[in-house]
């Protein structure tokens, strides 16, 4: 039996009520960030990246698919290797469906990895996915975005380069013209996925506190025990 307080149902309508004006603070913040975060400036892409497609070499604005919007999430998952970085595979599990509503706001989304294509399309197959996946191998790409072989990450100096990292990065166009307008990392991924924001409102958390590390817990959705 849990050790945690219990009260009653009005003690608790209390409670939530005095948290129910922190979060709506906190919305309130939320929102005047996003405001500056649209008002960062703009840095122009001048270099020809040339993708590999399910439908052939693709460009950087090939992959806005008309639309005005790009945002591209940097999966793990390098050129040598077997399969795609779980945790990259957790925030993935979440993106299937929202092609079609980004769509409706003008924005695409897809996936960008060094691993050749084949192996992605094979992995994406494997994992039950649908949202469109490119490969960067033989591009700079991922080196210019601070997510391979990086020695910046979110940023900051890292003590060795890291081979691959995660990250999510916004572009926009105009006309032909590229523009990238924001990236983040780390935890800054977090509002990315949508397992770790239900889990936020549970009692327990995420319940990684006592794990040797945060997602020690994290299998593939194809490789959990369930005996």
């Amino acid at each position: 039996m849990s050790d945690h307080q219990v009260v009653s149902r009005p003690e608790w309508l209390e409670a939530r009520r005095t948290l129910l004006r922190e979060e709506k603070a906190f919305t309130r913040q939320r929102d005047e960030l996003s405001a500056k975060r649209r008002a960062l400036p703009w840095v122009r892409i001048d270099a020809d990246y040339a993708f590999s497609g399910e439908d052939g070499p693709c460009s950087l604005l090939d992959l806005f698919g008309g639309l005005g919007q790009l945002v591209v999430y940097h999966f793990m998952y390098g050129p040598e290797w077997e399969e795609g970085c779980p945790s990259c595979s957790f925030w993935a599990d979440g993106y299937d469906g929202l092609d079609v509503h980004l769509a409706h706001r003008d924005t695409a989304l897809v996936a960008v990895s060094r691993a050749p294509l084949e192996s992605l399309l094979a992995y994406r197959e494997r994992m039950g996915w649908s949202f469109r996946w490119v490969s960067s191998l033989g591009t700079s790409f991922n080196e210019d975005f601070g997510v391979s072989n990086a020695t910046t990450y979110n940023y900051e100096p890292v003590e060795a380069p890291m081979e691959e990292s995660p990250g999510v990065s916004a572009f926009i166009r105009q006309g032909d013209t590229v523009f990238h307008t924001y990236s983040c990392f780390a935890r800054g991924l977090d509002p990315f996925n949508a397992a770790y924001q239900m889990l936020d409102v549970t009692a327990r958390g995420r319940h990684e506190g006592d794990l040797p590390w945060s997602m020690a817990w994290l299998r593939r959705h194809d490789a959990y025990d369930y005996e």
